[in-house]
């Protein structure tokens, strides 16, 4: 199969209206879509993130008798999170056929139009789930329905988000993970930590082909890893989301304006060149964790010079 773009990240909250108005806020998000199709299950608002290439967000409410999106939010406590990815593939049914006998079974879709599916190795359970969908093909929730929103208030200071750099999932083993997406659609490894590097964690950051969005793999390192009690809580779920702001102090301030806290703030210095990087904590995201990260020059934060040798 081939994914030869991300669309978007889209996440279920309870109460659509206020998350969108956070995005907007904070996040400087700008609202060109939204769609109410109580037959298919949702309401929905899609955002664009700027600088983002073409890559959107999308925030989805439950609606209706019987909601998909109900029974998820149900699950899991009420609480919103992280729903899909949504990517386009060339021929959804060839991708279908290629997930069945990878063992890989779709858990919702139309066929010929798009289907859902965790492409994590399924013997680990659950990972991410994708949305994919083929060229031209209508979301799940009627998007040949939507309609242009009101364009939000800018004057109120945002975070000054100039990119979705990446998604990033937890896994046992790094390699395992990179591998499979190699092999599956086609992700290409182009940085990793060495082993040492951190005490309690080991990454490795794939690129996908034909989009911006980079796919991040964390694995436990130690014996009181993060990211273990993470997996046994969540499984192979996604970690959290990476945002490049253009100005830190400037996005500082918006978290400062809005009453949202940052923890687990780093600095440093790369070849002369500085960068910072810090997260923001589900509760105050809509149920993502969030992490933002400045250099003063492209490239230092993620060194280039630790690009992988090919796997044999």
């Amino acid at each position: 199969m081939l994914i030869y773009r991300i669309d978007h990240v889209a996440q279920v909250t309870p109460d659509l209206d206020a998350q969108v108005a956070l995005l907007e806020g904070l996040f400087g998000f700008r609202r060109v879509r939204s769609w109410d199709c109580p037959d298919e299950g949702c309401r929905g608002v899609r955002l664009e993130v700027p600088g983002s290439w073409g890559q959107a967000w999308e925030v989805l409410e439950p609606a209706g008798e019987g909601s998909a999106l109900q029974a998820w939010l149900d699950d899991h406590g009420g609480r919103a999170g992280l729903h899909h990815v949504g990517a386009e593939v060339p021929d959804v049914d060839a991708v279908r056929a290629d997930l069945e006998t990878r063992g890989i079974k779709p858990t919702g879709g139309v066929r010929g139009r798009w289907l859902e599916a965790s492409l994590s190795p399924p013997e680990h359970g659950p990972g991410v789930l994708f949305r994919l969908r083929g060229p031209g093909a209508l979301g799940m929730c009627g998007d040949d329905e939507a309609v242009p929103a009101a364009t939000p208030d800018e004057s109120a200071p945002s975070l000054g988000i100039v990119a979705l750099d990446h998604i990033c999932q937890a896994f046992p083993d790094r390699d395992e993970l990179a591998r499979w997406y190699a092999d599956l659609a086609g992700f290409v490894p182009i940085w990793r930590t060495p082993m040492e590097e951190h005490p309690d964690m080991a990454d490795l950051v794939l690129n996908i082909p034909g989009s911006a969005i980079c796919w991040e793999i964390i694995m436990p390192r130690g014996e009181d890893s993060f990211i273990e009690r993470f997996w046994n809580r969540n499984g192979a779920a996604a970690h959290h989301v990476t945002f490049e702001v253009a100005d830190w102090d400037r996005a500082m301030a918006a978290c400062a304006h809005h009453g949202v806290p940052t923890f687990d703030d780093e600095e440093g210095t790369t070849d002369g060149a500085a960068w910072r990087h810090t997260f923001v904590h589900p509760k105050h995201t809509g149920g993502i964790l969030v992490q933002l990260f400045w250099e003063e020059r492209p490239g230092v934060w993620v060194r280039s010079d630790k690009i992988p040798a090919p796997w044999t």
